[in-house]
């Protein structure tokens, strides 16, 4: 398949991408005037598309203020009815390898980004996930919506790079290795 499908997402040291109820205010915030978004806005750059879980969706589809994701198509991995927040959002249903095709079709080689802990596990265990960007954030939260917990076979990452930030995150950026 052509595009490279990429994650980018942050996580808390015991390995959850929200907490309890979906919180997530133990996310620290980018400080613009520092002028650091830890690489988001140069990952953007290069991503044509967004495939989000629909858990994802409902929570980022909740957020006061503008529609986070301005003109980049959205997809939503759903089988119940949608209403879009933006004209930009889709749904969109079937396996990975449909779902990825879909996308493809849709928006040609561009970078697609994959959000969301159920489907990034089902991407990375069909074997569709080129790269990983985990920000690791100091905070140990006992319980949420995993990261990784629940794949169905082992994935061997190779590491391309970690950043450690003055805030104590922990960024690492890896490629999934065949």
């Amino acid at each position: 398949m052509a595009g490279h499908i990429s994650v980018f997402i942050a996580c808390s040291l015991d390995g959850f991408i929200a907490g309890p109820d979906d919180d997530l205010s133990w996310l620290p915030e980018p400080d613009p005037a520092a002028g650091d978004d830890f690489g988001y806005a140069a990952f953007m750059a290069g991503t044509a598309a967004i495939v989000m879980g629909r858990n994802t969706y409902d929570v980022v589809a909740g957020f006061d203020g503008d529609w986070p994701y301005g003109d980049t198509p959205v997809f939503v991995v759903t089988s119940r009815p949608l209403d879009p927040k933006a004209p930009t959002v889709k749904a969109i249903s079937g396996d990975p390898v449909d779902v990825v095709a879909a996308v493809q079709q849709e928006v040609g080689d561009g970078g697609i980004y994959v959000d969301g802990g159920s489907l990034i596990r089902s991407l990375l265990d069909a074997g569709l996930v080129d790269d990983l960007t985990v920000t690791v954030v100091p905070v140990i939260l006992g319980a949420g919506a995993p990261l990784f917990a629940g794949v169905v076979r082992r994935h061997a990452l190779e590491l391309v790079s970690s950043d450690a930030h003055d805030n104590g995150l922990v960024q690492l950026r890896y490629t999934v290795v065949a």
